[in-house]
């Protein structure tokens, strides 16, 4: 079989590697009988280490002197003279040697160890927030018993129900008309008036509940000093409000219609005026927590122009308001028998001669 033959790209590839650059440098350092020098060994002489080569021949540059200090890097050392040497040996044998107290936590002596506590009582955790109160050493309960009011009211067996029912006593223009009325209003008529106007569902509903001979709290609202003032009586129970048809009435309500007229008055007359003004800020300073009048309605529900009253809460107001409970129901018994007694003598003024 006869030779391969190299092809010609081979030999190209062959030629060309001779001339690599580690070729080329191995060639360079070959001499001129043809060895090969090795690269191991420097031209100083020394053995070829790793890293930087030396830049001089060991021997050919002078050590540094031991015997002085060595230069460090920084701040150069201050030479002290041998006065300021004195000195300072001097106060070296003077200073003391016990060490000083320093701040944060103490050093821990090496091969000593640290005794723990024993807890004497329970274990306390230093928690955020209100502390923790304490018990007492007998394990009795410390909740406070319910304040019981001191108030006691009087027994009531009228059978009648109570209110308050609020009117502006200052002039306010409403579409042209004048809304004022206040209690000295309704003690000048001259017959029952209609308390009108009443646009909100829940008051509705109250003023529907409303019976003849019930009593209500005349209330001045929307003034510079609210209050009770005085009480009247439901004479008359629930009709039509006819100021809700009246398209010229400030409280005109165009939904409204004779067949549903939706809104309804009461018919009420003047008792009395009472001793002394019960402020609204007087009321609120007894419906706190635990106090007669803590559930009244009109303190509830602040935007009701007309509310209930329970027994206790009306009595408890007119002793705010300095009325004898007593007294006032000895009144009100009289103009019930005033009243008796006027209706008696027109019948007997109807009776033939």
């Amino acid at each position: 079989m006869p030779p391969k033959r190299k092809s010609a790209r081979a030999s190209t590839m062959a030629d060309s590697s001779v001339g690599t650059p580690s070729k080329r440098v191995r060639n360079s350092l070959s001499d001129a009988s043809g060895e090969i020098v090795s690269e191991s060994t420097p031209k100083t002489g020394d053995k070829r280490k790793r890293g930087r080569p030396r830049k001089f021949p060991e021997g050919t540059f002078p050590k540094p002197s031991t015997d002085g200090p060595k230069r460090g890097r920084g701040r150069p050392r201050k030479v002290l003279s041998p006065a300021e040497t004195a000195a300072a040996a001097k106060k070296a044998a003077t200073a003391d040697n016990t060490p000083k107290k320093g701040r944060g936590r103490p050093r821990k002596e090496p091969g000593t160890a640290t005794p723990k506590a024993t807890p004497t009582g329970p274990k306390k955790k230093d928690g955020r927030g209100r502390p923790r109160k304490s018990l007492p050493a007998n394990g009795a309960d410390t909740k406070k018993e319910a304040a019981v009011p001191s108030y006691i009211p009087p027994k009531d067996d009228s059978g009648r129900s109570y209110w308050l029912m609020k009117a502006e006593p200052e002039s306010r223009i409403e579409k042209g008309v004048d809304v004022k009325f206040s209690i000295d209003d309704l003690a000048s008529a001259e017959k029952p008036e209609a308390w009108d106007g009443v646009r909100n569902h829940v008051a509705r509903n109250l003023m529907c509940d409303m019976k003849k001979g019930d009593y209500a709290f005349f209330y001045h609202s929307n003034c510079k000093t609210p209050g009770v003032v005085g009480v009247m009586e439901i004479v008359q129970e629930h009709s039509t409000d006819e100021s809700a048809l009246d398209p010229n009435h400030p409280y005109h309500d165009p939904k409204a219609s004779r067949e549903n007229p939706k809104w309804v008055v009461v018919h009420v007359e003047f008792r009395r005026k009472l001793k002394k003004q019960v402020t609204l800020n007087e009321l609120k300073a007894h419906a706190e927590a635990g106090k007669p009048l803590e559930e009244l309605q009109t303190l509830k529900q602040s935007r009701l122009s007309v509310s209930s009253v329970t027994s206790a809460q009306w009595h408890y107001i007119l002793q705010l308001a300095g009325d004898d409970t007593e007294d006032s129901t000895k009144t009100e018994s009289k103009v019930e028998e005033d009243e008796d007694m006027d209706a008696e003598n027109e019948e007997d003024t109807e009776l033939p001669q």
